[in-house]
Formats: structure tokens, sequence, C-alpha cells
């Protein structure tokens, strides 16, 4: 084993089996999927440490054991169509689109889809849209059957909730720094949601995302 397929091998072992990813199929995708091809060059000797690793932009790529209990908990189909918002660099599209039907990408920094783009080159999947704007209120009329975001949001703008279809599953990490919770909230009706606590993270806040009325004295 190389000292590239060490180090994934290691991140798996030590990071991602201990955040309670056991399915087969998410820790085969996680050897199938080249983290390393999706972390600026500058940066690839961090592709499997247990950090985010800047992009620039006031982004950076999720801890992999983030990216890898999010995915898990999805339950990925080929019947689902997705919608994530913010495509960072494109690795957890990659892994996305891996399993589900088709993945919708939108980006609000131009240059960061632009890398994402020539990331996903080797890629070669035909099922990824990426597109530039702000999609932190929602992205057009289109119900989705899974919803991810990408940054946090102090508050969680109930448009992501109308663009679930019935039995879609919405990703989104809500709260102010320190204290954030990852939430998966499921359309169970037409109307109707539940919601589950995931785990406690914090990670960098969407551009213009959602903010709470806040009292001024």
């Amino acid at each position: 084993m190389n000292a590239m397929e060490q180090a994934r091998f290691n991140m798996i072992e030590q990071q991602i089996r201990p955040c309670e990813v056991l399915d087969g199929q998410v820790l085969e995708l996680l050897k199938q999927v080249r983290r390393e091809h999706f972390v600026p060059q500058a940066q690839r000797a961090l592709a499997f440490v247990d950090m985010e690793i800047p992009l620039g932009f006031g982004t950076a790529m999720w801890e992999p054991k983030l990216e890898a209990r999010v995915v898990q908990e999805l339950h990925l189909t080929r019947a689902d169509k997705v919608l994530e918002v913010g495509t960072g660099s494109g690795y957890l599209t990659a892994l996305m689109a891996t399993l589900a039907g088709h993945v919708t990408s939108v980006e609000i920094v131009p240059e960061l889809s632009a890398m994402a783009r020539q990331h996903l080159v080797g890629h070669h999947r035909g099922n990824i849209a990426l597109e530039v704007g702000d999609a932190s209120r929602g992205w057009g009329e289109q119900q989705y059957d899974v919803i991810v975001l990408t940054g946090s949001t102090p508050v969680l703008p109930a448009v992501f909730q109308s663009h679930l279809k019935v039995g879609g599953r919405l990703f989104a990490i809500v709260g102010d720094a320190p204290a954030m919770q990852a939430k998966l909230i499921k359309c169970v009706a037409d109307g109707v949601f539940e919601t589950v606590t995931i785990m406690e993270t914090s990670v960098a806040a969407l551009q213009n995302a959602s903010q709470p009325e806040r009292f001024v004295f």
C-alpha cells in the first residue's frame, strides 16, 4: 500500500468509522472518489487530515467525517434528484452524484464553481449540473428528493422545506458559532416534517444566509 492509500485507509479507520459511519456502500465510496483530486494543489498533503481545508472566499471543505456522515444519513438512491447549496470544491457533489440520479449544485462564488468544474472533469459523470447564483434562500421552483446546505444558516428558511418532495430529506447546519446543530429534516407527508438532530458541529455560514430578527435596544 503506497503512502496515499495508507493515508486514505487511516482516514476511514480513525476518523470515519468512529463517527458512526459504518455503511459499507459509503465506506467503499470514500475509496472510489479520490478526495485528493478535490483539494487545492497547495493543500494536497492535508487531503486526509481531520480538519477543514480552506478554499478561499471564506469557505472550506468540511472535515472528512462530516462529509461521510451526511452521505450516510441521506440514504441516496438512483431515483433521487439532489439540490446542493454551495458547491465548494465539488467533492461532496461527486460523492452524492455517484449514488444519486442527478445533482444540481449551486455556488455563489464563480471562481469556486469554476474550480469545482475542473475537479469534476476527471469524475466522468453526466448527472451533475453546476450553476452559479445565490441559493441561500432557495433555488427555482423545482422540488427535490434531497437538499443539502453546505454552509450553516443561523435560521433555516422555510422555502427549503417547500422544495422537498414527500419522502424528501433536507440536511442543514443551523445556528450561530460555536454551537450549531446538524439537522436532517424529512418530509413525511404533504406539509408534515420530522426533524432529527444528528450531531453538533460548526462550519462557515452561507453567504447571505438568513439571520434571525435581533432585538435592538
